[in-house]
């Protein structure tokens, strides 16, 4: 890399595919790295992924800190595998959900290396870079874009965003009052040729209404399986479940989830609204590890099989795999439903085959209700005309030949390769 005061770039992984996104920028000799993804079509998350970024584990002070747009594994997933001298930047709440769901997941995740807390378009130095977190309409809770000033020129990184969520106001402001002279905007095209031109995703608040329209038709247990980390959905489940007199039952993940959210207005297990029922695997895991503190903080509304039993519809539960063997013995099942609200992806590859064999075999019938964390084309072209940058580079997108249909300045640059902004 030439140290000539120029600021130079490397997509590591993200200029023709969805997903494990890495960009390296380079400034008079010192780095910063924006995401470490984990590839989305890979078996396990295995260190072999990482890209072939120096300093990684910690040997090179070159290295200054690594800067995470967003929670999902796609953007964070190999953070596992870097040694925790490497500072990082992310969400204060974004950082508070990561740390909360760790104990929970099968993959076992250190705890992030501590850094900087992002507020929303306060500016921090670090280094000869100055970055500017901006505040985003995701499907992940506590998303940013981040502005990077150095060696005279500004990049601009999307990370993923959309407009039709509960957070669109963000969109609208951000297009209403854009950063401005950007050289460079790095920005995800994930929808381009999922969804034509014209078309526009269902928002969250027509999700909230096809699913209020599902659970009042369903005379018995209404199941829905969404994402704990996607609190937007988690929003619409129980307000279309209120609107059909309809409690929220979560289970002990989910209530830690929702309270490091930090969000008083966010669904918390204590509210009226929301029952905590605790699954059978999830019970020998709080007595494995000694979890009675946080089961109290949460067992304020908690319920129990027989009480599902009783009244079935007058349930929502959010459901996941692991629910299947407390509902077999529960015999909770007449009249009930399952909702998919996820990326319909999981399913058609197989994800989960266990889930649709049960549904199958119990004659219970499948609904999909779901809207996309991304931006529809006309809303990228809206952006990209709200900010005006010279260049548009393509990240994050399986179809980077459509953005010169759909943007002008395009430049492509390959996985690996250095270029100066």
């Amino acid at each position: 890399i030439e140290q000539d005061g120029t600021m130079n770039i490397c997509i590591h992984r993200g200029s023709r595919q969805i997903g494990g996104s890495c960009v390296e920028l380079e400034q008079d000799g010192q780095r910063i790295v924006l995401d470490l993804g984990l590839p989305l079509d890979v078996e396990s998350n295995d260190k072999s992924y990482l890209p072939d970024i120096r300093g990684l584990d910690g040997s090179d002070s070159s290295l200054l800190g690594i800067f995470l747009s967003h929670s999902h594994l796609d953007h964070t997933g190999l953070i596992k595998h870097i040694s925790p001298k490497i500072p990082v930047g992310m969400g204060e709440a974004a950082r508070r959900i990561m740390e909360a769901a760790v104990p929970f997941l099968p993959d076992k995740f250190p705890l992030l290396p501590q850094g900087w807390d992002y507020q929303s378009r306060k500016a921090f130095k670090v280094g000869p870079f100055r970055i500017t977190p901006f505040l985003m309409d995701h499907s992940a809770y506590d998303a940013y874009a981040l502005l990077i000033e150095a060696g005279g020129k500004r990049l601009f990184y999307s990370g993923d965003f959309r407009s039709h969520g509960r957070k669109a106001k963000l969109f609208e402001r951000i297009v209403k009052n854009p950063p401005r002279n950007i050289d460079i905007l790095l920005m995800e095209g994930t929808c381009l040729g999922r969804l034509d031109q014209n078309q526009h995703f269902p928002t969250e608040y027509d999700v909230e209404q096809k699913l209020t329209q599902i659970f009042l038709e369903t005379q018995g247990l209404a199941m829905v399986q969404a994402s704990a980390q996607n609190i937007d959905r988690i929003v619409s489940i129980m307000k279309a479940s209120k609107r059909a007199g309809r409690i929220m039952v979560i289970d002990l993940y989910t209530a830690v989830v929702l309270e490091a959210t930090g969000n008083k207005n966010i669904p918390q297990s204590h509210w009226p609204e929301i029952a905590l029922f605790v699954p059978h695997s999830q019970r020998i895991k709080i007595k494995n590890n000694a979890w009675f503190a946080q089961l109290n903080r949460h067992s304020s509304n908690r319920i129990f099989m027989e009480l599902l039993q009783k009244n079935p519809n007058k349930y929502t539960l959010l459901f996941r795999p692991l629910h299947i063997q407390d509902l077999e013995r529960g015999q909770c099942l007449d009249n009930s439903v399952y909702v998919y609200s996820q990326w319909e992806g999981y399913w058609e590859r197989g994800d989960y085959d266990k889930v649709k064999d049960w549904i199958n075999e119990k004659e219970i019938p499948k609904q999909s209700v779901h809207t996309s964390g991304h931006a529809s084309p006309a809303d990228l072209q809206k952006f990209v005309k709200a900010l005006s940058p010279s260049r548009v580079v393509p990240i994050h997108s399986s179809r980077p030949e459509r953005f010169p249909e759909l943007f002008p300045g395009v430049e492509f640059h390959n996985d690996g390769d250095w270029w100066e902004a």
